[in-house]
């Protein structure tokens, strides 16, 4: 095999290929082997029509197809290989130039990862939000633990209240008529909660377990499913049973149960003080956001549409995940929005976009700050992580794998070069 190399506008390069009639008739052999039980020519048996036979009944280029198929990413990934310091950031565009029984020659035009020209990225100016916790911060908090901590009890006989936890059935129609999405049974809903359409809780409140109740509302204007939007409907609310959340008082009793504390000012301070970690957490994470931002604006890279419509793509996917994750349906959300997958698809563009060119910028920052992490820093990575799963580390590491150690390298080289870039800029 012998190859050209033309280096093209916008990052982008093409390979010319010439095949050795060795090489190829090799992959026309392999693909006569694969396809051979497929022909049936009399006088012979099954899967023992000779080649020659073949393709003077079918055309001496009847095993092309698949031949190309064995022998294109044979002999291009050859070529990434001596081109190695080259990166592709997709698959190659393949233009088959000459094909014959004895001869093969094409090009494959690739899009290469995209030049990056760093502006300023050291030297600048930042400012680092200050981090303070009000005391009403503190008791919010406190609310939320005394909250997670409460236990649900029968309401008994009395109405349901806002804060009510209710187990409902309920069938909603429009005109008259029933709609996708608008029944179901045993549902759990949280009165006050603001899950339903605006009204609908408000009414159930005064009814009783055993009661059926008819509940009218009126979808808004701007609701996401278009087919209901502005339209007034009609709900039959069964209500099964109600509980109410027992909220515990703080007192040192109450602390020693939702905490490691013995006094509620020891509680407290140590509210306080979790409050303020993750607010200084918040704050570096929004600092290391505005010294990338800043520095990806400076720099100069055109990011190519393959890349942005690759980044898109995961985007989604990741997205659709989450749904399923939370038992929901992807195609049910599209349905109930009034949305395409291809119309979301087309809406991350933007983020995807501003993502890859950020990963672009990092990439550059760490290749000419020669960025690197070790070995012995990725098996301290390791050591911590079987220590939290409380193994032994010759046990953990067995069954560690190349991605997560792939994983783990990514992630310590990510938080260097935040380390470097906040280091090499100037922090108010």
């Amino acid at each position: 095999m012998n190859y050209t190399k033309e280096l093209l506008e916008k990052d982008r390069v093409k390979f010319t290929v010439e095949v050795s009639t060795e090489e190829w008739q090799g992959a026309i052999q392999k693909a006569y082997e694969k396809n051979k039980n497929k022909f049936r020519v009399e006088g012979f048996r099954k899967g023992k029509v000779p080649r020659k036979v073949i393709e003077n009944m079918y055309g001496a280029g009847v095993f092309f197809e698949d031949a190309l198929d064995i022998i294109l990413p044979e002999t291009y990934g050859q070529v990434l290989e001596k081109e190695s310091d080259l990166i592709p950031v997709a698959a190659p565009e393949v233009d088959i130039e000459d094909i014959n029984e004895s001869n093969l020659k094409y090009s494959a035009t690739v899009q290469l990862r995209p030049t990056v020209k760093l502006g300023a990225y050291t030297g600048l100016d930042f400012t680092k939000k200050s981090v303070e916790v009000g005391d009403d911060e503190v008791e919010a908090e406190i609310k939320k633990d005394l909250e997670n901590a409460g236990s649900w009890e029968p309401v008994g006989d009395r109405a349901v209240e806002n804060g009510d936890k209710c187990v409902i059935d309920f069938s909603g129609s429009v005109d008259g008529v029933k709609f996708e999405g608008g029944t179901a049974k045993d549902y759990t809903l949280v009165l006050g909660s603001g899950s339903f359409i605006p009204g609908f809780e408000d009414q159930m409140i005064g009814m009783k377990a055993g009661e059926t109740r008819i509940v009218k509302v009126k979808f808004p204007d701007d609701y996401h499913a278009e087919n209901l939007a502005g339209k007034d409907a009609e709900f039959e609310v069964v209500l099964h049973s109600a509980t109410v959340k027992n909220v515990p008082a703080l007192d040192n009793e109450t602390v020693k149960d939702i905490s490691e504390f013995d006094t509620v000012e020891d509680y407290k301070k140590s509210v306080k003080d979790r409050l303020a970690a993750r607010k200084e957490e918040d704050a570096a994470f929004a600092l290391d956001q505005d010294i990338i931002e800043k520095v990806t604006e400076l720099a100069e890279v055109e990011v190519p549409q393959c890349m942005i419509d690759e980044e898109a793509e995961d985007m989604v996917k990741e997205f659709e995940y989450r749904v399923m994750y939370q038992g929901g349906d992807p195609e049910q959300f599209y349905k109930m929005t009034g949305q395409t997958r291809e119309q979301v698809l087309e809406n991350y563009k933007v983020g995807a976009a501003k993502n890859v060119k950020i990963r672009l910028v990092m990439q550059e920052i760490i290749k000419v700050a020669n960025i690197t992490v070790s070995d012995e820093e990725i098996e301290e990575d390791l050591r911590k992580s079987a220590e939290e799963a409380n193994m032994e580390y010759e046990d953990f590491v067995k069954n560690v794998s190349d991605q997560h150690r792939s994983y783990l390298r990514s992630s310590r080289l990510s938080k260097k070069t935040f380390e470097f870039l906040r280091n090499s800029n100037n922090i108010k």
